[in-house]
């Protein structure tokens, strides 16, 4: 069985010098960038992996999309696996139709208990303060939460909202090799996250990263979703991920991020997503004033904590590929490489394809790049993306 955390995967940068900039707490942080999402209609479609379910209290209207703000941008055709899932008939729904219904305890027991969740908390928006993390168990094949549109999980700036770990033996080992095993796999759709924040420092042993979501293990799919002014710890060579970190997924099936909203993030690096031996398909999404915060790059340089790569997306590891598409990343910057994509891949195979009209526009690098706003590298050498479809990458 491998360790919690994989040996640390280097690559080396001849960088010097560093670009300071202001990073204040998050009620100073820069407002995120404007801009108004296209609407579309969002198909759900269950998976064949999906377990029975049997509605364990009154069920509650599905969180059909139709019903939910829509965030993102573009409307590129999304495969069926990247889609929604039909939570019509939940195994578990949070809320007796009343705000003071909806707690952080009822949250985090029924991520606990798995399965489909809902909530029904009465019929205007609510934000839910978590003073605990929700934590999927690992025995349970899918667990899918749908905030229909109407919820808001609040982290107030100290907790990290959503936590699963294959590779955590509080949460059920299910594999003798927890690293990049196929379940469970964590669906979030039609809910935002806002202002959480991961405090853990990178070590060895610590599940670090992952301000909103972190996800070692099994496979992880966000969809009409929104993460506004989430944040993890500012200092770090590979730790990253202010709204989503990904660490050893299953390597049959990429992380979908699809019709999602990134706005307002900052970390050490990937002011939006990060991960390790982890694949993305990003689609019909927006990224807007995301920030990597830390500096000395990865390994750290002499003298500094390490970190500031991925503006909005930094990702490392072993034969993965990333692809954008129809997906706007603006207005990020990074400290030291990649003020929007940070795209390293140690040895293997690896691609990072950014098409079907996607904008990567003013994002800049603090002190590297190989093309504007990304610093693209494959088996050590410096790899220019796969820019097709009209998608337009620039300064």
């Amino acid at each position: 069985m491998r360790p919690i955390r994989p040996a640390g995967r280097l690559v080396v940068f001849l960088c010097t010098g560093l670009l300071l900039v202001a990073c204040g707490s998050a009620a100073n942080r820069a407002s995120p960038a404007g801009g108004q999402s296209s609407p579309r209609l969002t198909a759900s479609a269950g998976l064949s992996s999906s377990p029975a379910t049997t509605p364990v209290a009154t069920p509650v209207p599905s969180a059909a999309a139709a019903q939910a703000p829509q965030f993102g941008t573009g409307d590129a055709t999304v495969p069926l696996a990247a889609q929604a899932v039909d939570t019509s008939h939940p195994t578990q729904v949070i809320g007796d139709g009343t705000p003071a219904s909806c707690t952080s305890a009822a949250v985090v027991a029924a991520v606990a208990a798995g399965g489909i969740i809902t909530f029904n908390c009465g019929p205007n928006p609510v934000t839910i303060a978590m003073t605990a993390t929700a934590k999927v168990v690992n025995t349970h094949q899918q667990t899918v939460i749908d905030g229909g549109g109407k919820v808001t999980l609040s982290g107030a700036g100290q907790i990290r909202i959503l936590y699963m770990n294959t590779c955590d033996p509080n949460q059920a080992y299910t594999t003798s090799d927890c690293w990049q095993q196929q379940y469970p796999q964590l669906v979030v759709q039609n809910l935002t996250f806002k202002d959480a924040y991961s405090s853990v420092q990178q070590s060895s042993t610590a599940s670090y990263g992952g301000g909103a979501v972190f996800d070692e293990g099994g496979q992880l799919k966000v969809v009409n979703s929104g993460f506004l002014d989430n944040a993890c710890y500012a200092s770090g060579p590979d730790l990253g991920g202010a709204a989503i970190r990904a660490l050893g997924m299953y390597p049959g099936t990429p992380v979908y991020i699809t019709d999602d909203t990134f706005t307002g993030g900052y970390c050490s690096n990937g002011g939006a997503l990060s991960s390790i031996d982890a694949s993305w398909y990003v689609v019909n999404s927006l990224f807007g004033n995301n920030q990597a915060i830390g500096f000395g790059a990865n390994p750290a340089q002499s003298g500094s904590p390490g970190g500031g790569s991925g503006g909005a997306i930094y990702t490392d590891g072993d034969n993965y590929n990333v692809t954008i598409d129809d997906s706007v990343i603006r207005d990020g910057s990074a400290r030291e490489g990649g003020g929007a994509i940070f795209f390293v891949v140690d040895a293997g195979y690896g691609t990072l394809t950014i098409e079907n009209g996607s904008v990567l526009r003013d994002n800049p690098s603090g002190e590297f790049q190989n093309a504007p706003g990304i610093f693209d590298s494959v088996d050590g050498q410096d790899t220019s993306p796969v820019i097709t479809g009209g998608s337009v990458v620039s300064d």
